[in-house]
């Protein structure tokens, strides 16, 4: 399927690895020019050479960069200063215990998860505007809408990412760009493997059983019972930022394995 991506200048922003990484792929395999965004140079560096090789009539580029900090997203906007899609992919998690929970360390996800979204945003969307294309998507979670509470500050930063998509929606009424987020559910990215590790490392579980218990005790309203894989979600993005997803903006889109209940 043609999504009509190609020569399309994407940002994706934490795609050295994981979910980023499986966005970043798959716009490629569509022909979209990706920008790979993460805070290391070689990690960056590594990532732009595998898609120059396995997509040789894209053009990849990188920008190493912390974008929770200003002076690096300065730089990132002197360097690229108009894109056609951005995906506001980067993010951080941790389970922890509520009172364990330090005024930093909401402060700190409130920065990461929404703010350094938000400020490319609020960058690149007047550039949209006035080109009539552009896809803004956020990548929030399940937990935007249904916390597990194992990890509230998480939690709350993506129910922030819904709030603030709508609301940067408003202001695209009547054009070609659109801003929508996506909710993954549980995911087998790098991250959720070495949660999992910690998890089980000292049970008496086979490593091939984790993912089945993971489910069957803290996501048993999976319908598929299974992690999601980076690539499926990173298919469904490819659609969403493609010229195809013109009829929906302000959307909160579900990529959970049913594991929030639709309520009729």
């Amino acid at each position: 399927m043609d999504l009509h991506l190609k020569n399309k200048l994407a940002l994706i922003t934490g795609s050295t690895k994981g979910i980023g990484k499986a966005i970043a792929i798959e716009m490629a395999r569509e022909g979209t020019n990706v920008i790979i965004n993460g805070r290391k140079q070689d990690d960056v560096d590594r990532v732009v050479a595998e898609i120059s090789q396995k997509f040789p009539q894209t053009n990849p580029q990188g920008v190493a960069a912390d974008l929770a900090k200003t002076t690096d997203r300065k730089r990132l906007f002197e360097t690229i200063s108009k894109i056609d899609i951005l995906v506001n992919n980067m993010g951080i998690f941790q389970p922890m215990d509520y009172y364990e929970i330090s005024d930093d360390i909401w402060e700190n996800f409130f920065r990461v998860n929404v703010l350094a979204g938000n400020a490319l945003a609020k960058f690149y969307l007047p550039k949209m505007l006035e080109q009539d294309f552009g896809r803004i998507i956020f990548i929030a979670s399940e937990e935007a809408v249904m916390p597990s509470g194992e990890m509230p500050q998480y939690s709350m930063t993506k129910s922030m990412n819904l709030s603030l998509a709508k609301s940067l929606s408003k202001l695209t009424v009547a054009s070609h760009v659109t801003v929508n987020t996506i909710m993954p559910g549980s995911t087998l990215t790098e991250g959720v493997q070495k949660m999992l590790n910690d998890m089980y490392r000292d049970s008496e579980l086979p490593k091939e059983k984790w993912e089945s218990d993971f489910m069957k005790n803290h996501r048993s309203r999976s319908q598929i019972q299974r992690l999601i894989r980076p690539e499926e979600i990173g298919r469904f993005t490819a659609f969403v930022a493609s010229p195809d997803s013109s009829s929906f903006s302000g959307e909160a889109l579900r990529v959970d394995g049913g594991l929030v209940p639709t309520i009729f």
